[in-house]
């Protein structure tokens, strides 16, 4: 069933785990996870990444998605993952959205607060809840920073913006770590124990397991998980081989091995059997 993201997050509360959140790219990522999130009873988060909502990709992509998400048994959000700017959140909300990130984290706080504003009311006023970031979480190519979000920034942005949930820069980025990064822990918990939003970990992708539960444990309830779902994809297809010509038969493996990607995460965040 497809829900917003402010309910499907409020599972998460209530029950005290994370919903995973997968970055999908065509049609077979969005199968493997899919199955995976009913097989194990799971609500998820199905997301894709600004950019494909302002290319072709996503006019495609986003369709598929919300198929299998009214399909499901189990609550499913579509996600918009790191919206730059309003042409690609407008678009995201036409193509059927039923969450939205905005992310204004390289600016000034004032600032990204106004922008940031601005979205969420824009979204709110079609029934679509919001996800902010405060303390820009970049890639691992520019090293990982060690200025983690403020607790009272925190606040502030919360209560200025009405953001339903907010990532924060705890010590993760974007990509695959060279070295497994150590999360700022009692951050995560200062700002949960702070703010109403529920807390979100980018750059999930590497981080390890106990670092996970640890997050989980101090109130992160969103995980994101992109460069991990690409490498459980792409490695299935190289390793297939092109005596396979059909190709819905060569995708077959590469499927399953993205269900199988999903399943771990699922139940190493806890999601597993609570709907």
């Amino acid at each position: 069933m497809l829900v917003g993201l402010k309910d499907i997050l409020k599972i998460a509360e209530e029950k005290s785990f994370a919903v995973p959140a997968f970055n999908v790219y065509n049609m077979e990522t969005v199968m493997g996870i899919m199955e995976a999130a009913e097989e194990m009873h799971a609500p998820i988060i199905i997301q894709s990444y600004s950019r494909l909502f302002t290319n072709k990709e996503g006019y495609f992509v986003a369709p598929i998605v919300l198929a299998a998400a009214k399909k499901a048994n189990v609550p499913i959000c579509f996600h918009l993952d790191h919206g730059a700017g309003t042409t690609e959140v407008t678009r995201a909300l036409r193509w059927g959205a039923t969450g939205i990130m905005i992310d204004k984290s390289t600016l000034p706080l004032a600032e990204n607060i106004a922008q940031t504003k601005e979205v969420v009311q824009m979204c709110n006023a079609v029934g679509v809840s919001v996800e902010g970031e405060l303390g820009h979480i970049g890639s691992v190519n520019d090293g990982i920073s060690t200025d983690y979000t403020e607790v009272n920034d925190a606040v502030k942005f919360v209560e200025e913006t009405g953001v339903a949930a907010l990532a924060v820069m705890v010590g993760t980025a974007h990509g695959r770590y060279k070295k497994a990064p150590k999360l700022a822990i009692d951050r995560v918990a200062e700002i949960h124990a702070a703010t109403d939003a529920a807390l979100v970990l980018h750059g999930g992708s590497g981080v390890p397991d106990e670092e996970i539960r640890a997050a989980v444990k101090a109130g992160i309830r969103k995980i994101n998980f992109g460069t991990d779902v690409c490498y459980s994809f792409l490695d299935k297809v190289f390793e297939t081989s092109r005596d396979l010509v059909a190709v819905d038969l060569f995708m077959k493996d590469a499927i399953e091995s993205v269900k199988q990607f999903g399943i771990g995460k699922i139940k190493l965040l806890g999601a597993e059997n609570k709907v």
